[in-house]
């Protein structure tokens, strides 16, 4: 299977569960600015909505939304317990999380990246994200990952996003139990791995 990503960007959360899962994968490169890849192809001819990331199968199918690429991922690799069992409240919650994720925090950072935003609204903006974060930081006081003991897909979901907040201007280091979660997270080895795959570390 094919995976186009942009470094650091929210298909790095597929990009670790495919090395967290151990699955065989190609890692195709974005630029998200230019929208093409690496050796000049458009990437609109590849998917025409222009983002990332984007699963393209062996047999031709494809994904292009994270939550359902990273589940599908999961799912192939029942074994490694990235996602509880479909069918069982467990998933239903782990889907919940993918979806507070999704809505209330990668959506939320949006125009902390947007040229456009006006730089009067951006600390309205930046509260907005931390009062979500802060939540999340509750939520984390007595567990390692988001659905207790065990990594989920969830949490490489949340390890990608908040790791944007270095870049917007948006100071996170109070919330202790988020910032003890995110040092676990990132000595992973998959994280690790993605990580020097993107070239955001040596």
């Amino acid at each position: 299977m094919k995976l186009y990503y942009s470094p650091g960007a929210c298909s790095m959360s597929p990009h670790i569960v495919l090395h967290e899962a151990g699955l065989q994968h190609e890692a195709v490169m974005v630029s998200t600015k230019s929208h093409k890849l690496q050796d000049g192809t458009d990437y609109y001819s590849i998917n025409p909505l222009g983002y990332v990331p984007f699963l393209v199968l062996d047999n031709g199918d494809t994904l292009h939304e994270g939550p359902a690429i990273v589940q599908y991922l999961a799912d192939l690799a029942p074994e490694k317990n990235l996602a509880p069992a479909n069918g069982t409240m467990a998933r239903y919650h782990l889907q919940e999380w993918l979806n507070f994720i999704g809505t209330e925090v990668h959506k939320a950072f949006g125009p902390l990246f947007n040229p456009t935003t006006p730089e009067d609204f951006k600390p309205t903006v930046r509260a907005n994200v931390l009062t979500r974060l802060s939540w999340v930081n509750e939520q984390l006081a007595n567990k390692s990952f988001l659905m207790g003991d065990q990594f989920t897909v969830a949490d490489a979901y949340l390890f990608t996003v908040t790791g944007w907040a270095q870049f917007v201007g948006l100071d996170i280091s109070s919330l202790k139990h988020l910032a003890a979660y995110r040092e676990s997270i990132l000595a992973r080895p998959s994280v690790q791995a993605t990580m020097k795959a993107e070239g955001l570390i040596k």
